[in-house]
């Protein structure tokens, strides 16, 4: 699933083309004919001869050794991709391929030197992707892009309201990580049977997931696993080198490649350029392709229609002078109109998902209440002759190693008594029975986004923690800090889902592959605690290194903080300080949102060539140069599947992973050199024909 920087999920890619691969050369599903009817051979017994570890051998130290590796690498990305423009695509593809071939490789050397103990298995291939997941997701979940940063002074002289603010400090950070990322997991544990076994919901990533894992344990699978690291590897080098090249000719701001005017200076000055970002052209050939077009058109429709025509009702509708960056002029416009049809679109998707949840649980209880069986956390379920063998073995697993519902519940009133004591000293304005409120009613909400995700694969995480930064806001008030408070309650509300909806897709990739629910949840217990150490690190470099970040201009302007910031300036103060007609469009756009998606829904299979309005937001903001990259990444993936589907399915998402980690990797060094003050030695720039001709007069003088 791909993540917009709101949070919810706008899509899955890159799992589907390995799974097709699998089948089209018979590596995990033969077919032959039994009684004139086409049957798929048993994953199962594919490794029936394979011993399944126990939950304690699944947990290696090799496993956590790499994990915590790739957690680094992977926060490096997302970080970067949160503070660029907060589209965040799937890297479990990554994550399974890089996590397969150190473990494997490792493990070779160990059996040609005569050392090797314990051969490597799918289950403890999936102990590391869900530790690294875990621990990748605390960059996103935690805030770093949207509401953490929201709360900095930086965001707030941006803003209408200055004097709210709380700025980051790596102590305090990882404190409130550490008190509200553990939750979640803990809300959903008793609820793994009924909703892996017994509802049988197939949480879509999860199921993927386990795909790619069985498929690189089979013979034919591995090698295709060695093939697609050799492709990673091979643009992960080149993606870095261009990163480093790019480097030394940005000596100054708006220098270099990615100041490069493609489509002419006009076009430039509205933001529409190929900024030569090997980054944003991986992410667009892993998202899908209406995720691209989609932010495509939301940039030409604000930056190359309204902006330019509202500019031109300067000293009408908003004061003379104002600058680019006062809310109360064109600024204002581009924020509010963009958190208009982020809410639109949330809002509508918030009902749908829930719409659907308690219709699935109906129907589910209802055909359980006709077998005069109700589903029961822990307890068994009775074996069913009709099941095949692969559900049989997988079932039987599962509940083999339970985690007792009272460990599960003392776990969360523990977690969240602490939680209640230690976050209203972090922020004096969040009071502990707003703290209490969140926490009584989190569970249900939890479940809710755990079942939603289930059904349609869909998170709508940043939605509850929108929900949060209305209702604590409005309650807290202006004069009682709500600004931040509103801001403090959307983190705890969505980690808390987060991680619900995470865990559950966990144990559905375990229940695939056989890992023990135990070793999942340890697993992730883990990897969320790696997480809640290494994404403050690693924000806290970016956020030395780079003193213009958050700014609209900056090469990190970190968009959804300031969206989110005035999301809770909105909830606290009203709708008073917009600049004149900006709450019409506000609401001309939040109902276009919700239009087209109902459009959308109503045309069913067509109406996945309608674009999505969360999408469209993203670059009402900042701009569509990065929309232009990952339609690029787009085409090359077009063009790829019209020469060789087999192989660009076989080969393109680890070309796209590739790009992805070697950009997201340069800043590691970049970082350095920035706080080294190490200076690029170049500055190439480009200049209109009026400006050369200034330039030259002077020279010529």
């Amino acid at each position: 699933m791909a993540q917009n920087g709101s949070g919810d999920r706008v899509g899955e890619g890159g799992f589907e083309s390995l799974e097709h691969v699998d089948e089209h050369d018979h590596r995990l599903s033969l077919k032959g004919s039994t009684k004139g009817k086409e049957e798929e051979i048993s994953v199962e017994r594919v490794f029936q001869h394979l011993l399944v570890p126990s939950w304690r051998n699944q947990l290696t130290g090799r496993a956590f050794v790499v994990s915590f590796a790739l957690s680094i690498l992977f926060s490096f990305i997302v970080m970067k991709l949160n503070l660029t423009t907060g589209i965040i695509p799937s890297l479990n593809v990554s994550a399974g391929l890089l996590g397969f071939f150190f473990v494997k490789t490792w493990t070779k050397f160990l059996e040609k030197s005569g050392m090797l103990r314990q051969p490597f298995t799918r289950q403890e291939n999936t102990v590391i992707q869900t530790c690294v997941v875990a621990s990748s997701g605390i960059a996103f979940s935690g805030g770093f892009g949207s509401y953490l940063f929201g709360m900095s002074e930086e965001i707030a002289n941006q803003s209408t309201d200055t004097s709210d603010f709380k700025d980051p400090s790596l102590g305090w950070i990882i404190a409130f990580l550490f008190v509200v990322s553990f939750l979640g997991l803990f809300s959903v544990v008793p609820l793994r049977k009924i909703m892996v076994v017994d509802f049988k919901l197939t949480y879509p990533s999860g199921t993927a997931t386990a795909h790619l894992i069985n498929s690189f344990h089979t013979p034919q699978g591995a090698k295709l696993a060695k093939k697609q690291v050799k492709m990673l590897g091979k643009f992960f080098s080149m993606s870095f080198l261009w990163g480093f090249f790019q480097w030394f000719y940005t000596a100054t701001d708006q220098c270099g490649f990615q100041a490069f005017p493609s489509l002419g200076l006009k076009a430039y000055e509205n933001r529409f350029y190929f900024d030569f970002s090997a980054i944003y052209v991986g992410v667009g050939m892993i998202c899908p392709y209406i995720i691209n077009i989609s932010v495509l058109l939301g940039g030409i429709l604000s930056w190359g229609i309204m902006w330019p025509l509202i500019k031109t009702k300067e000293g009408h509708w908003y004061a003379k002078g104002l600058g680019e960056g006062n809310l109360h002029g064109i600024q204002g416009y581009r924020v509010f109109i963009a958190i208009a049809l982020i809410l639109g679109d949330g809002l509508y998707n918030f009902i749908k998902v829930i719409t659907h949840t308690l219709s699935g649980l109906y129907h589910q209880f209802q055909e359980r209440q006709q077998e005069n069986e109700l589903p029961v956390a822990d307890q068994d379920s009775p074996s069913n002759p009709q099941l095949s063998y692969d559900d049989r073995r997988r079932i039987q697993l599962f509940l083999k190693d339970q985690i007792p519902t009272w460990f599960a519940v003392a776990g969360y009133v523990a977690i969240a008594a602490i939680s209640t004591a230690t976050l209203p000293h972090l922020f004096p304005q969040l009071k502990w029975y707003y703290i209490i409120v969140i926490y009584l009613v989190a569970p249900t909400l939890a479940f809710c986004n755990a079942y939603g995700c289930g059904l349609t694969d869909w998170s709508l995480a940043s939605t509850y923690g929108k929900l949060a930064i209305f209702t604590i806001g409005a309650w807290a008030g202006a004069s009682k800090g709500g600004v931040l408070a509103g801001l403090a309650a959307c983190g705890v509300m969505m980690n808390i889902v987060s991680t619900a909806s995470d865990l559950m897709q966990d144990f559905k990739t375990g229940y695939l592959t056989l890992a023990s629910p135990r070793s999942m949840f340890v697993s992730q217990i883990i990897g969320t605690t790696m997480g809640c150490v290494v994404s403050p690190s690693v924000f806290w470099i970016f956020y030395k290194a780079f003193p213009d970040l958050g700014k609209s201009t900056s090469e990190y302007p970190a968009p959804y903080a300031i969206i989110y910031r005035n999301m809770a300036i909105l909830g606290v103060q009203g709708f008073g300080s917009l600049p004149k007609n900006c709450l019409l469009l506000c609401y001309i756009f939040f109902a276009a949102a919700v239009v087209i998606n109902l459009f959308k829904d109503f045309l069913g299979k067509k109406g996945k060539f309608i674009p999505l309005p969360m999408a469209m937001a993203i670059p009402f903001y900042i701009g569509p140069y990065f929309a232009i990259d990952m339609c690029v990444g787009s085409l090359i993936l077009y063009v790829w599947e019209r020469i060789n589907k087999a192989k660009a399915d076989a080969f393109a998402p680890a070309v796209a992973s590739g790009l992805i980690c070697g950009d997201g990797i340069w800043t590691l060094p970049a970082s350095i050199l920035a706080l080294a003050e190490v200076k690029p030695p170049i500055c190439m720039r480009f200049f209109s024909r009026a400006a050369n001709s200034k330039v030259d007069t002077l020279l010529g003088s």
